[in-house]
């Protein structure tokens, strides 16, 4: 079986995850803090690491920089669907980047093509790989926080949700929506969502 270390600073998070693979694989460790993590995973040794993304002490980025195991492979598991999350992580070293709302299934999956020497993204997440490492000149004039504004206006959200979600005012929104159309040379919020959309950014 694929030796899994659980890495999540939420033991209801870690509970649940050995609910849902530990059938499937063998569960042989934990950690809530990036020390219990860097300390855990040199002990044990694992085969994937399901890695938190954002952790009290630090995060996933502090983790794979002090563990260099040869032959353990990191599958960021995060609630976090943000594409500088994303990228981050995977320029970090991660061999795939799954959200939280992954079904039981498919989390097994995932980390079974990643012990197997694949990438895995859940599907909504590939397109901001793709224009990270295979290069996208529209994208890459966009600043990070135009991005998230774009891919949440052309997922449907009003600009006063997109700012709820951002923490950033509706007004603020607005300028980067602007902004985007501008770079992007687009008319309307139809057109953007088309251009993201071809893109897989949604």
């Amino acid at each position: 079986m694929i030796r899994v270390f659980v890495v999540d600073d939420h033991a209801l998070v870690r509970s649940g995850v050995r609910a849902e693979v530990g059938a499937h694989v063998d569960v042989v460790g934990e950690a809530a803090t990036v020390s219990e993590a860097i300390e855990g995973i040199r002990a044990s040794r694992p085969d994937v690491v399901l890695l938190d993304v954002h952790l009290p002490d630090g995060g996933g980025l502090a983790i794979l920089n002090a563990v260099s195991c040869p032959g353990v492979r990191f599958l960021a598991l995060s609630v976090s669907d943000a594409a500088e999350d994303v990228i981050a992580v995977i320029r970090g070293g991660a061999h795939g980047y799954v959200t939280k709302a992954i079904s039981g299934p498919d989390l097994c999956e995932a980390i079974s093509r990643v012990h197997d020497g694949d990438a895995y993204f859940s599907p909504r997440l590939a397109g901001f790989v793709l224009a990270a490492f295979h290069g996208d000149p529209e994208l890459d004039q966009l600043t990070p926080r135009e991005r998230d504004v774009l891919r949440l206006v052309a997922a449907g959200y009003t600009y006063k949700e997109v700012g709820t979600r951002l923490s950033i005012s509706a007004r603020t929104v607005e300028t980067h929506a602007a902004a985007v159309l501008r770079k992007l040379r687009l008319s309307n919020r139809r057109e953007l969502t088309r251009w993201a959309t071809n893109r897989g950014l949604t």
